[in-house]
């Protein structure tokens, strides 16, 4: 019996799990990199931020001068950190530094929704396309007209909105009810742990759409 895959050419390669979270990490991991290999190092949370901030940045001028084209993903994550950056100016207090990781989530979490409502580029497309620039326009286009890719990027992307929202609420009773020094590792262990879980969901996900 021919799966979906097979009814649809081009299915797999052009929405394999793979090259979603290959596009997820260049846009996501190189600012959290930046940002926790300074912390690693000693680095202050403000120099961590500025790192994270400029990083993203980079990342969204080099794609827009290569290609021509605004990296949607590149752009939330630079506006994610900018405003990290802008409340750790405002503040040292550690509660509130911590609250910022939840404002953090849900904000990407948001953008990720909102992207759906829109439905002209969901961000999981933007990450793929972000990841596989040639190809850019062929990705879109098969997002304009096969149902199947239009239906997973849709899903996918409401997943890792609700996923990271649900994520930063989750962070709140840590924050105010526990310990600053508990609350820190307990933060950071819960935000690895929802990316983890997103990512091993994207990759199961798209495997049963494209075997279906």
């Amino acid at each position: 019996m021919s799966g979906v895959a097979e009814r649809v050419p081009g299915t797999r390669r052009a929405y394999g799990p793979a090259t979603i979270v290959r596009g997820l990490a260049w846009d996501v991991g190189l600012p959290v990199v930046a940002y926790y290999a300074l912390h690693l190092l000693g680095a202050s949370d403000w120099v961590a931020l500025l790192a994270a901030t400029g990083v993203a940045g980079l990342r969204l001028g080099w794609s827009a001068l290569r290609h021509r084209s605004l990296n949607a993903f590149a752009l939330v994550m630079l506006i994610v950190y900018g405003i990290g950056l802008v409340l750790a100016l405002a503040t040292g207090d550690p509660r509130t530094l911590l609250l910022r990781s939840s404002i953090t989530t849900a904000a990407v979490g948001v953008a990720f929704l909102v992207s759906v409502v829109v439905g002209r580029r969901p961000l999981t497309l933007a990450a793929q396309q972000s990841f596989s620039p040639a190809r850019a326009a062929e990705l879109a286009e098969r997002y304009r007209t096969e149902p199947l890719v239009r239906r997973g990027h849709r899903v996918s992307s409401t997943v890792w909105g609700v996923g990271l929202v649900a994520e930063s609420v989750a962070r709140l009773p840590i924050v105010f009810l526990l310990p600053v020094d508990v609350a820190v590792g307990l933060s950071e262990a819960l935000l690895v742990a929802a990316f983890a879980l997103l990512i091993l969901w994207n990759g199961w996900y798209i495997r049963r759409l494209t075997r279906s």
